[in-house]
C-alpha cells in the first residue's frame, strides 16, 4: 500500500447500516489515504461490513477491547497512523468527492493549523434537509472561543498537532477542546466554505439534546483554562450563534 498523505480516522459503534457510504465516500478522495477504523466493541454487524472493502488495501480495521468512548478512539487512530495529516470522519457522516484535495491544498497554500470545511444537514435517513451550515474563510482562536464553527467530520489537521493535543473529556465537546487547544499555541483555521460534509443529523447524538449540549459547551471553557465569568461570558455567545444557526 503506497504512503498515505491523508489517514482517515473512523470510530463507529453498531454502525452497520451506514459505515459503508462513509468508506466510499473516502475512497472515492483524490489523494492517497488510508481508512483507520476504530471499533468501539460494536455488537451488530459493522466488522462485516467493513469487512466488504478490505481488498481496497487502504483500510485498517482495529476493534478495542473494551469500549473507550469517541474520544480516545480517535486518539489510538491518530497514534496508529501513517499520514502526513489526520482527518477525523464519524460513520455515519459522509463526503463530497474532492473535500481532501481542496483541503490539503489549502493547508499547503496557507500554513492553517486546522482546514474545515462547511456542511450540509441531513436526515437520519439521510435525506438532505435543505440546511446548509457556512464556514468562515479564516477563524481566530478569539472568534472560535465564541462560537464552535469547525464541525469534527469536516476536520483536517497534521498528524503532529493530533498527536500534541489529543482529545479528551468525553463529558465535554472534546473535539472543541481539542480546536481550541491547537489554535490557542497559534495559527488559524482556515475554512472552505462548501459542503463537502454531509452532517447526519442523529437521533441520539450529544449535540441533540439541547439542554446537555449546552451544559457541555459551558464545561468546554472551563476545561481550557478560564474561570466562571468568562466561562459564562462565552457560554452566551456560543448560544446566540446557536440560535442563529438552526434558525
Amino acid at each position: 500500500m503506497e504512503k498515505p498523505l491523508v489517514s482517515v480516522v473512523m470510530p463507529v459503534y453498531n454502525g452497520e447500516r451506514y459505515i459503508g457510504k462513509a468508506i466510499e465516500s473516502v475512497l472515492g478522495q483524490e489523494v492517497p489515504v488510508e481508512v483507520l477504523v476504530i471499533d468501539d466493541c460494536s455488537a451488530d454487524g459493522t466488522e462485516l461490513a467493513v469487512m466488504k472493502y478490505m481488498d481496497s488495501g487502504k483500510i485498517r480495521y482495529i476493534r478495542n477491547e473494551q469500549n473507550m468512548g469517541a474520544a480516545r478512539s480517535r486518539n489510538r487512530g491518530v497514534k496508529e497512523a501513517r499520514g502526513k495529516y489526520i482527518a477525523f470522519l464519524d460513520a455515519d457522516d459522509w463526503w463530497e468527492k474532492g473535500k481532501l484535495k481542496a483541503q490539503t491544498e489549502v493547508m499547503e497554500q496557507t500554513g492553517c493549523a486546522i482546514c474545515s470545511t462547511g456542511r450540509e444537514l441531513m436526515t437520519p435517513d439521510g435525506r438532505t434537509t435543505g440546511k446548509y451550515i457556512p464556514v468562515k474563510e479564516r477563524i481566530t482562536y478569539r472568534e472560535l472561543l465564541k462560537h464552535n464553527s469547525i464541525n469534527c467530520s469536516s476536520v483536517l489537521l497534521r498528524r503532529e498537532d493530533a498527536l500534541a493535543f489529543p482529545m479528551g473529556h468525553d463529558d465535554s465537546h472534546e473535539d472543541y477542546i481539542t480546536w481550541l487547544r491547537i489554535l490557542r499555541k497559534g495559527g488559524f483555521a482556515a475554512g472552505i466554505n462548501r459542503p463537502y460534509l454531509k452532517y447526519r443529523l442523529s437521533e441520539g447524538g450529544k449535540s441533540r439534546n439541547k439542554l446537555k449540549s449546552a451544559a457541555m459547551t459551558y464545561q468546554v471553557y472551563r476545561y481550557v483554562g478560564y474561570g466562571p465569568l468568562k466561562s459564562l461570558f462565552f457560554f452566551v455567545s456560543y448560544a446566540l450563534h446557536g440560535i442563529w444557526k438552526y434558525r
